[in-house]
């Protein structure tokens, strides 16, 4: 039976997470997801599971609130420490919290994310039930996931055939095959898995060569 992870799970893992949210791949995994999520201008976004916050740096000079939230208290601590050192701390708001009950009200951000997360939870769709609760019916939600085709030896194939090596290489590696063992998703699947959930207009971008793809979907 799969099980849930908790937080402290997380905390000794701020180092690796933080790194991985630098890489090339994945640094251009979020450009495009930042870009498909359409502009951030005085709009109100959640990150579900933002880690160390790299994600929402994206929104400094754009959004009018940036929102974190995330399992793992040392998750939590290092993003404010990232957007304290930015001077960014009067529209951000970090906090602790479960993504089968995040801490939030109902229809209050413009825009929620979720990067890398979902896939992971024993019952994914009791997180999405609660990204969609806490969206405005006027917003979207935008998630990150692996594909159905995403396994170490595909991962690893890409890497050599896009010359990623060393440390970038390791977290593309280890991304697949934790998703060999959660949930990966076809574009039907999700579709109907969104829309089930009450989400409309669901629509998917394949990046990485097929590996993964970003979905969005209409309140």
């Amino acid at each position: 039976m799969m099980r849930k992870m908790d937080g402290a799970e997380f905390d000794s893992l701020v180092s690796f997470f933080d790194g991985m949210a630098r890489t090339q791949w994945l640094s251009q995994v979020h450009d495009q997801l930042k870009e498909m999520s359409t502009s951030w201008f005085e709009k109100d976004v959640l990150d579900v599971g933002c880690g160390t916050g790299r994600l929402l740096t994206r929104g400094l000079n754009e959004a009018n609130r940036l929102v974190g939230v995330d399992l793992s208290p040392e998750m939590i601590s290092a993003a404010k420490d990232l957007f304290e050192g930015m001077e960014a701390t009067n529209k951000t708001l970090f906090k602790v919290g479960d993504a089968y009950e995040l801490p939030f009200q109902n229809g209050e951000f413009d825009c929620v994310l979720s990067t890398c997360v979902m896939f992971l939870l024993p019952e994914p769709e009791k997180g999405i039930k609660e990204m969609l609760r806490v969206t405005k019916d006027t917003g979207h939600i935008v998630m990150l996931n692996p594909s159905e085709t995403m396994n170490m030896e595909r991962a690893s194939a890409y890497a050599d055939l896009h010359n990623i090596t060393g440390f970038e290489k390791e977290t593309l590696v280890k991304w697949s095959n934790i998703s060999t063992r959660r949930h990966r998703y076809s574009e039907e699947t999700l579709t109907d898995l969104l829309l089930k959930l009450g989400a409309k207009k669901v629509r998917h971008q394949s990046v990485l060569n097929g590996l993964a793809m970003i979905t969005l979907a209409a309140k």
